[in-house]
């Protein structure tokens, strides 16, 4: 056991660290220039982004994007700053505390509290390996005609692509993710050229507008856009990749190294902004302004997007960035269940079979659904599992706000008054908006 008990307020010392053969890996010499360290501390963060352009967040800035045009985008700017701030307490807690949120919940309740969160976690871990099976295998359907039944089977192939890249480093998972991020990008800047999307109307989606309030459809996709703003694994995940780097033990190095970890993450979800903001941009250009308001579904987008478009080559490109979405959120979800095993319960199983469990849990449903149901049935499935998301939620958002208010847990980094408070009103908004979505989802007509 590692006495990682630098501060008082932890109703534990602390175990072992969580990633292990990850931890403070990354070298980040104090006698290097700002501008190097800084070079050193870029990753994590774009590990992070990926849970903000899952297939969840494709559908709803599709939906919106059709029905709308640019009008949502002002709400994609104002998920993106809460998700900043969420996310920059967690890196918080980790370079202060040196736990991840799973040992920190651990280390400050009672067992049965602990094992309570530990299991909706893991509910969490489900659902998003779920969302991630199905995004998949639309992607694979799309582009090479695989029947979904077929592309949820082959999902469970990457767990050899983790076992890989584990083996060659934590910078070879960043590396990955990253490039396939630009594979991504790529992809929406090619068809958002080919949209021909009009300037002026991006420029006043940027502008927050009166309608979004007093339409009730529009407020409807808004909390939805809002409501998916944090993902609960990415709390877990952020909380413990920050630890591949450590530039020291005293308040200053400290201090430094969350300046560092909070800029990492602030650039990388501003790129997942890019991301997200140009689904809705494509759709706005592609459907919406040709009369097509009703797109919801990634399928439905695909199809539409030759014809209107007038280029074989975009629903390609879409199909593409679909599956590199899903190979992404693959190697970040198979992480933060890890993390969560460890943190929680100090259970260290190999990751190939930490995968295979999860995976498979995650691909019955699916298939089963696809074979009975077929592609109508998956799209509810995929719904079903931001749902299930969205009731996850409080458990790692209010723990992580209360953690970093607390001096007695966080020393000299403890969050100062204002950015809790601000803290505090986004996790309490996101978890009504949130509430309010699963309400409708269950009881609404």
């Amino acid at each position: 056991m590692k006495d990682r008990g630098v501060l008082g307020g932890w109703r534990q010392s602390g175990g072992d660290v969580s990633l292990p053969g990850a931890h403070q890996t990354i070298a980040v010499n104090p006698l290097w220039p700002s501008w190097r360290k800084m070079l050193a501390f870029l990753g994590p963060g774009y590990l992070v982004a990926v849970g903000y352009m899952d297939p969840g967040n494709w559908a709803t800035a599709l939906a919106g994007g059709s029905k709308f045009g640019y009008l949502l985008l002002s709400v994609a700017v104002l998920s993106s700053l809460m998700a900043i701030i969420l996310q920059s307490l967690s890196a918080r807690l980790a370079v202060a505390s040196r736990r991840d949120l799973a040992q920190a919940c651990r280390d400050a309740y009672p067992k049965p509290v602990a094992a309570g969160l530990w299991v909706m976690a893991e509910i969490a871990i489900i659902a998003t390996d779920l969302a991630e099976v199905i995004g998949t295998a639309i992607g694979l359907k799309l582009l090479f005609g695989l029947p979904l039944a077929w592309g949820i089977v082959i999902t469970s192939l990457d767990v050899f692509v983790i076992l890989m890249l584990q083996r060659l480093g934590f910078r070879a998972i960043e590396a990955f993710i990253v490039s396939i991020l630009l594979v991504i990008a790529f992809c929406f800047a090619a068809q958002i050229i080919l949209a021909k999307p009009e300037l002026a109307g991006i420029l006043g989606g940027f502008a927050p507008s009166t309608d979004i309030v007093t339409n009730p459809e529009m407020l409807y996709l808004a909390l939805g856009i809002l409501g998916a703003t944090v993902m609960p694994h990415n709390l877990y995940l952020h909380s413990s990749i920050v630890q591949t780097r450590i530039l020291g033990d005293t308040d200053a190095a400290r201090r430094q190294s969350l300046t560092f970890a909070t800029i990492d993450s602030t650039i990388a979800l501003l790129f997942a902004l890019v991301i997200n903001a140009s689904i809705l941009i494509l759709a706005a250009a592609a459907f919406h302004a040709n009369g097509q308001t009703d797109v919801t579904e990634l399928g439905d987008a695909h199809s539409l997007l030759e014809p209107l478009l007038g280029s074989s080559l975009a629903p390609i490109l879409f199909a593409v960035a679909l599956i590199g979405c899903g190979l992404n959120s693959t190697v970040t979800a198979t992480l933060a269940g890890q993390i969560v095993m460890e943190g929680f319960l100090e259970i260290r199983l190999p990751p190939w079979m930490r995968r295979l469990i999860t995976r498979l849990i995650a691909i019955v449903p699916a298939a089963l659904t696809a074979l009975w149901f077929g592609e109508a049935g998956t799209a509810k499935l995929l719904i079903l599992s931001q749902v299930v998301l969205s009731l996850q939620l409080p458990f790692a958002v209010i723990p992580l706000v209360i953690f970093t208010s607390q001096r007695a847990k966080m020393g000299a980094l403890k969050a100062p008054l204002w950015l809790t408070l601000i803290a505090s009103l986004i996790a309490g908004v996101i978890v009504i908006l949130n509430t309010k979505l699963v309400f409708d989802f269950f009881f609404s007509a």
